[in-house]
């Protein structure tokens, strides 16, 4: 690939995996799972009717690059979004800056879902890349819904650490 998509005059940069959200028609079943079987312990909740998740935050590692998992049901399963529909809802990227990321990307015809850049389940501004292509846009997450975070100032001083350390 080569272009502006290669890296060239990218105005922004994917540090690390902030999160991996996982659906199901009940949180109780995931939490046997993720908290009771496998001891990953529960940071937090969140709830939308908007969003129509109901969800409990569980965090793996420590620092800057722990990483979230995030266990959601739908709160009325006959609506939309529907975030119990395929169990590996979404995968969510620290970028550096959201707003570039955003302005960027979608100038390039990539397809974002509505709602645009808004405050996520970790108190982050987020924005989805649409799984699809269609409505127009060319481009999309091939499948795979991608959640964009705005990183913390500490992950991006850490990624930026990594990077000095690494350069030979």
């Amino acid at each position: 690939m080569s272009g502006p998509a290669a890296g060239g005059g990218r105005p922004f940069r994917v540090l690390g995996v902030q999160q991996v959200a996982i659906g199901g028609p009940s949180k109780s079943a995931l939490r046997a799972l993720w908290v009771d079987l496998l001891g990953v312990p529960p940071v937090g909740t969140f709830r939308s009717e908007r969003e129509n998740v109901d969800e409990d935050i569980l965090r793996l590692g420590v620092g800057a690059h722990a990483v979230e998992i995030d266990l959601m049901e739908p709160i009325d399963p006959a609506r939309k979004p529907a975030v119990h529909a395929t169990p590996l809802n979404h995968i969510g990227l620290w970028v550096d800056d959201l707003a570039a990321a955003h302005a960027w990307l979608g100038g390039l015809g990539l397809r974002f879902a509505p709602g645009g850049i808004r405050k996520g389940a970790g108190g982050h501004d987020v924005c989805f890349i649409h799984p699809r292509a269609g409505d127009g846009f060319a481009r999309s997450g091939e499948g795979v819904l991608i959640e964009l975070v705005q990183a913390t100032p500490e992950v991006i001083a850490t990624s930026a650490a990594s990077r000095q350390e690494s350069t030979p």
